[in-house]
Parts: structure tokens; sequence; C-alpha cells
């Protein structure tokens, strides 16, 4: 497939959302000088959604309020590193949210080193474009923005290393008014021991506008969190 036939099926023409979807990364389709043959492919299993579809199994762990019903309200931000977001993204298109990717990490140059590979990210975006188009995504599907955890990374081991690194910012996601508009009261943060810095200064604003604010690593129940201080963004 070409970049813009790949980028066609991440970001369809006329979908809700897909007016977030950053075309850095499709922008090296082609182009990359890594191999990347050995990508996993298998979609991961999404513990707290399969827990949120049984009632039987919310009711022995307590989980009230992440059942099927509440998720409809539900934005999703995975944060997690490289193309495990990519899998992850499309494995919550067969829980009835539409990827969105935000990756806006750009490629090294050629032989060099650098602080983010960004070019792995790009090469599964390519591979699993074919997984996505067999799932049937509604025009009301909820978002699930993709961002790689990895952005952040900008140690340096020498002044040759090319430091790539990228953070996402208020106008890379959708603002708190349009999520409330369009029927979202809650946004769920799933990746790592934390929210980001990043995300977190723009998750402020989103809470003191009324939209609760969720976190979990992938495997443990959600959890209601607080970032009501909004930082300086020097």
């Amino acid at each position: 497939m070409t970049a813009k036939e790949v980028y066609k099926i991440w970001a369809p023409t006329g979908k809700k959302w897909v007016d977030w979807v950053r075309p850095v990364p499709f922008m090296g389709i082609g182009q990359y000088q890594k191999a990347y043959g050995i990508i996993n492919r298998a979609l991961p299993c999404i513990q707290f959604l399969e827990q949120a579809e049984n009632n039987e199994l919310n009711a022995v762990l307590g989980i009230n309020g992440w059942e099927k019903a509440y998720l409809e309200q539900t934005a999703i931000i995975v944060d997690m590193s490289g193309e495990e977001s990519v899998r992850y993204g499309v494995a919550l298109a067969k829980y009835g949210f539409r990827p969105i990717p935000v990756y806006n990490g750009t490629l090294e140059q050629s032989g060099s080193r650098a602080t983010v590979d960004n070019q792995s990210v790009g090469m599964a975006l390519e591979l699993m474009a074919k997984e996505l188009q067999k799932i049937e995504i509604a025009d009301e599907a909820r978002p699930a923005f993709l961002l790689d955890r990895n952005r952040l990374n900008r140690y340096k081991l020498e002044d040759s290393v090319y430091d790539n690194s990228w953070d996402v910012y208020p106008q890379d996601l959708p603002s708190p008014d349009y999520l409330l508009e369009q029927g979202i009261e809650s946004i769920l943060v799933v990746g790592g021991r934390k929210i980001s810095r990043d995300v977190k200064k723009i998750l402020a604003t989103h809470q003191k506008k009324g939209l609760k604010i969720y976190h979990t690593d992938g495997y443990e129940r959600p959890k209601l969190q607080f970032v009501w201080k909004l930082p300086s963004w020097d």
C-alpha cells in the first residue's frame, strides 16, 4: 500500500474525530531505513474492558461505573510505548472505538541515531492498517487517541544523537467544550504508572470544565485522577 492509502485507512474521509490524525508518521512510509519484520502483530487483550462487559465479574470486583453503558461516554488516550500503542488502538477498535494516531515525531537523518524510535511507530501503522481495515467502525464510535510514551525521551548519550522527542499540546486533542458537545463526559488514560506530564497539563483544563479523568496501566481497574493544578508550559 502507498503512504496515502495507509493514511486513509486510519483517517477515512468524512469520519468523526479523524481531523486529529497527525500525518507526520505516514509521510515516512516507504522510506524507513530499519527492518521491523519482527513487530508483534497480535492484538492485546484489554482486561479492563473485558471486565466492564462482564456484569457478573463487575459484582465480584466491585467495579461500579465501568460497565459498558458508562464507557459509551468515555474517550480514551492510549499512552504506551511505540508500536504497542498502535496495536492497542486496533484492539480498541473491536470494542467500538476509533483509533486516532496523534504521533508527531520526526525521523532521524540517514545513518544517525535518535532519542526516539519513531520509525517503529510508522512501520506499525503500516503493518496494522490491514488489520484495522477488517474492522467495521461505527460512525458514532468514541475516539481513542494514540500516543507514543517514548516521545518524552530526551536523554542524549552524546551531542551527535538526534533529539526527535516531542510533546503533545492542547491543540493536538479536542477541547473540553467540543468533547462535552459530543456527549463525552470522561477521559481514560491508558498506560504507564501515572499520567505523563504533558498529557496531565492538557487534562487539567478538561477536568476544570467538568470532565472526569481516569487512569489505568491497562490491567488494573481505572482510578479517578485529580489534575486540578494548571502547571506552567515553561
